[in-house]
């Protein structure tokens, strides 16, 4: 029976520093990152920016995200894929939400999402191979069905994160889902018959809102404010070549089964104990070491 035993919180935080001290790259970014919004956190709080302040909180816990994935998961994560995770979160909160990136450079939103689908697809071959290896699963998985689950982990993550996006600015109204300028709408609710024949307008170049106090506002966008759905379905598709690729990319990893460097520094590799923890559960050390010299990565059919 391989020793997985839970660890809360307090463990993992315990751990952390011993985990980061191994990996002296990604303590460096780790430090790096952490002391920078620290920095931006003052500074939001002597502005007045407070809820500046409460996202570079949010921040801050999310730099353990990796720790707590390799815990709660028991895998260890690549150096490149750790650092990346860390700058994603860094570029995501810090530099898109409050620096404004999201909306000084257009394809800011864009690359965040495709790197994210790149990402999650790492991380569902992971899972896969977790459930691989599983004696109570017992699940064993050609290629190209890890590169499916792989895909469809990756893409199901998007969809989520999108309904979230939906949920805060229907509750809170903090446009996540950016709108965009078009100058031609079609709609049936605009067919005066009461049907269900779309009625073209074309050719918009401004807007005119009149509010129920008989306020008219043009809102001088040189065309027509759609609220949201072209961004949602621009970063579903580039979180969907994100997945397409990295699932290619992890198909030959395990077709070759483990060989391929570049793979090899994304796809998080499964153990039975971390290498911090080798000298509190010796035995599961042995274990580990054993076991991977039968398996050094997932295992293809």
């Amino acid at each position: 029976m391989e020793r997985r035993e839970k660890r809360g919180l307090g463990h993992i935080l315990r751990t952390a520093r011993s985990a980061l001290r191994r990996k002296g790259v990604v303590a460096t970014v780790y430090v790096l990152l952490r002391f920078l919004v620290i920095a931006v956190m003052i500074a939001q709080f002597f502005n007045g920016n407070y809820e500046s302040v409460f996202l570079c909180l949010l921040t801050l816990v999310l730099f353990l995200l990796p720790t707590i994935l390799e815990r709660a998961l028991m895998v260890d994560l690549p150096n490149t894929m750790e650092i990346i995770i860390l700058l994603f979160i860094f570029s995501a909160e810090i530099l898109g939400e409050i620096s404004s990136f999201y909306t000084t450079f257009r394809g800011w939103d864009t690359i965040l999402h495709t790197l994210n689908g790149f990402l999650c697809a790492a991380i569902g071959f992971a899972l896969v191979d977790l459930c691989n290896r599983h004696e109570r699963i017992s699940l064993s998985l050609s290629p190209v069905y890890m590169a499916i689950a792989a895909f469809c982990f990756s893409m199901t993550v998007g969809v989520v994160w999108e309904f979230f996006e939906c949920a805060m600015d229907q509750l809170f109204l903090l446009d996540m889902q950016k709108d965009a300028v078009v100058q031609n709408i079609s709609s049936v609710m605009l067919d005066p018959t009461g049907g269900n024949n779309p009625v073209i307008i074309r050719d918009i170049v401004d807007v005119l809102v009149v509010t129920e106090a008989g306020e008219e506002i043009s809102l001088g966008l040189g065309g027509y404010l759609d609220v949201g759905i072209l961004d949602t379905m621009k970063d579903l598709a580039v979180n969907f070549v994100g997945a397409v690729v990295f699932s290619v990319i992890g198909y030959f990893y395990v077709k070759n089964r483990g060989r391929g460097g570049f793979a090899s520094r994304f796809i998080p590799r499964v153990v039975d104990v971390l290498p911090e923890d080798v000298g509190l559960y010796p035995e599961s050390a042995e274990e580990s070491k054993a076991k991977k010299t039968e398996s050094s990565g997932p295992r293809p059919e």
